[in-house]
């Protein structure tokens, strides 16, 4: 794992002094990514780098590296999880390695297959190539997003980075929030690649190369998801389905075990977790380390399933344990390292857990990511299921008590749904033929925000609006596709990309210079998924049907089980409380709202009354309170006192001057 980061002068001539200035700065901001060494490689009117997390042969692999003549450069953040298979595919068409290290192949593949070379790759990475004959920059971003990556235009000169903090230390780049991302962010949970919170900065999207030369900027997609249309599933049969995914669950375990250091495994209690762990210690390593996650909180905690799971493999196991002044405390954090508004507080403890790995001494994780999007196992795939059976009967009382089954505080005490749910769930009921049914009333319970902003942070927008830039995301046979696949699409492509793999994932693991790594995620996994018949994934309202067929044997049946708990942590508790930090406190005072002028100080007034007087605060109401903090927050670090680190050690880094002897100080 790393940080990388690069500046390519567009028709220009920089000074090499200049650009190995600036990108120090820019690499300084990315130390917490890799902080065991680093690399630049300098050339006319060109620079990159990186910060390295060793990992993979720790003390051959630095960057950069290149090819046999020196003339095609790589800098990466991520993994090759194929690399032995792929050096030893490129080493029978001639090519010649000096490492054992996963970089290295990643040049060979471009040099053998050219901007192909990324369909070759089985990992997460976010990579950039130098083509020194060409003079063209190749940058790539893993299928699903889970390595950040992103760019911008600044006087006259294109600049990339894992973060946006590091884009923004490069001389100075002012910071501007993006009023149209904010909408959407409240809107979608997310912003819609390549939009970003900032103005001006972009995101590359999952599964995209870009080429960056005198010419332009151009973008390619290389992958994306892709299910069966028109109901024609090639896996029907559920041996069969078992059978393969064992088979692939298991590979794809074995190659996110590939490392020269110690890997251990997240527990949070559910199934996906336990059985990640359970496979890595009944097949892989019988001394697995596991972490987990505890509140003092009873109402967020699941230490009985995680401390049964942990006892039941034999692991090593380490738990943190949060309170709500845990929380407030880290939030900041969490907020400078997700470089985005959120909705949660979630990544507070998850920053703490990635902590909590790193002080054992753990560079490594293994986690069950994934699983609810490729195996349906989330209650949004499961209510939009219950509202299309209802509106073949709108008038119907009993069809909408089934969302009982999911939501069982609907219910009156009468057992009817109450008026209010059963209003809030009809809405947009009958539309199912509308091409975003499963998600309509998320993402319109979401405008909802808009009401605390002030009247210059609010901008026309409507729902059909986003709708309409969201369009450009979507593939082109989208309508031909199951309901369920589309809302399958929906929930992997915004939210598991937009939120968990980046602000509860990279981000809160990489704070802690921690790799996390997803089998679930492997993308032969996920087109063996895409492949299914919706009923071997959503049986009846049981989720991840198939995957709780797969491996029966590896885990006790209260796990294995065990309905779907969504991951929550305390809110409205952790900004309203005497023990809440003063600048959280500062920052929703009047005077700080006014000033930075995104929200409507006597509308927040109203809301932090409303959740100071009601001991059961809606889930909305929260999610506001947590979205007005955040985006204080984020104002405060990013805008008004954004102070990124400026100095790096660089007796650890490896320098590569083109066209000159190549300079390597104190390599380590």
């Amino acid at each position: 794992m790393c940080g990388i980061a690069g500046i390519y002068p567009f028709h220009t001539s920089a000074e090499s002094h200049h650009l190995k200035t600036t990108l120090e700065h820019m690499l300084a901001t990315l130390y917490h990514r890799g902080p065991d060494e680093g690399g630049m490689l300098l050339d006319k009117n060109f620079a990159m780098g990186m910060t390295r997390l060793s990992i993979i042969d720790l003390s051959g692999g630095q960057q950069p590296i290149s090819n046999e003549q020196g003339d095609m450069w790589v800098v990466f953040n991520g993994e090759i999880f194929n690399f032995v298979e792929l050096r030893t595919l490129l080493q029978k068409a001639g090519h010649r390695f000096n490492t054992q290290a996963d970089t290295e192949v990643i040049i060979h593949a471009y040099e053998e297959f050219g901007l192909n070379f990324v369909d070759y790759l089985n990992g997460q990475f976010a990579i950039a190539i130098w083509d020194s004959r060409a003079r063209q920059l190749i940058l790539a971003r893993d299928r699903v997003g889970i390595r950040p990556l992103f760019y911008t235009e600044h006087n006259g000169s294109m600049y990339f980075a894992s973060e946006m903090k590091a884009l923004a230390a490069a001389n100075h780049f002012p910071l501007e929030i993006d009023f149209r991302g904010l909408s959407q962010i409240f809107t979608f949970w997310v912003n819609l690649p390549p939009r970003t919170i900032f103005r001006d900065i972009h995101e590359l999207p999952p599964g995209h190369l870009m080429t960056v030369s005198d010419k332009g900027i151009a973008q390619y997609p290389y992958w994306n998801y892709r299910f069966p249309t028109d109901g024609k599933f090639p896996i029907r049969s559920r041996k069969h389905a078992r059978a393969i995914l064992r088979e692939q669950l298991l590979e794809a375990t074995r190659l996110r075990l590939r490392a020269d250091v110690p890997v251990g495994a997240y527990l949070s209690g559910g199934l996906d977790s336990s059985l990640i762990s359970a496979i890595v210690k009944q097949y892989f390593n019988d001394k697995l380390e596991t972490f987990s996650l505890a509140f003092h909180n009873p109402h967020y905690d699941e230490r009985p399933y995680q401390e049964q799971m942990a006892k039941h493999l034999g692991t090593r196991h380490h738990v943190v344990e949060i309170s709500e002044n845990d929380i407030a405390e880290l939030f900041p954090l969490a907020v400078w390292h997700a470089e985005k508004p959120l909705l949660r507080t979630a990544p507070a403890p998850l920053f703490a857990l990635s902590r909590l790995v790193r002080e054992h001494h753990i560079k490594v994780v293994l986690t069950g990511e994934g699983a609810d999007e490729i195996f349906a196992g989330y209650n949004i795939f499961k209510e939009d299921k219950i509202r299309r059976f209802w509106a073949k009967a709108p008038d119907s009382e009993w069809r909408p008590m089934v969302l009982a089954k999911l939501y069982p505080y609907i219910l009156q005490e009468k057992g009817s749904v109450s008026p209010f749910w059963k209003q809030f769930f009809r809405r947009h009921l009958t539309e199912t033929d509308h091409p975003f049914y499963s998600h309509l009333l998320r993402w319109e319970n979401g405008m909802h925000f808009s009401r605390f902003l002030a009247p210059d942070a609010r901008i026309a927008l409507t729902l059909e609006d986003h709708i309409e830039e969201l369009w450009n995301l979507i593939p082109y046979e989208y309508s031909r596709w199951h309901p369920l696949n589309k809302a399958q699409f929906l929930e992997a492509a915004l939210f598991m990309n937009g939120y968990l793999l980046s602000s509860q994932g990279d981000r809160m693991m990489m704070g802690n210079s921690v790799e996390g790594r997803f089998p679930f995620l492997d993308h032969r996994l996920i087109d063996f998924a895409a492949q299914l018949h919706p009923d071997l994934k959503l049986h009846g309202l049981t989720g991840k049907f198939i995957l709780r067929q797969a491996f029966p044997e590896l885990l006790p049946p209260e796990i294995l089980n065990r309905p779907k708990q969504p991951y929550r942590a305390p809110i409205a508790s952790v900004f309203l409380s005497q023990h809440t930090p003063e600048i959280i406190r500062e920052l929703l005072q009047e005077d700080a709202l006014k000033r930075f002028g995104y929200f409507n100080p006597a509308a927040v007034a109203r809301l932090t009354q409303k959740l100071l007087q009601n001991p059961v605060p809606s889930a909305r109401d929260e999610m506001a309170i947590t979205f007005i903090v955040s985006l204080q927050i984020l104002h405060w670090q990013f805008i008004e006192h954004f102070q990124p680190a400026t100095t790096i050690d660089m007796n650890k880094f490896k320098i590569v001057q083109m066209n000159h002897k190549e300079e390597t100080n104190a390599v380590f």
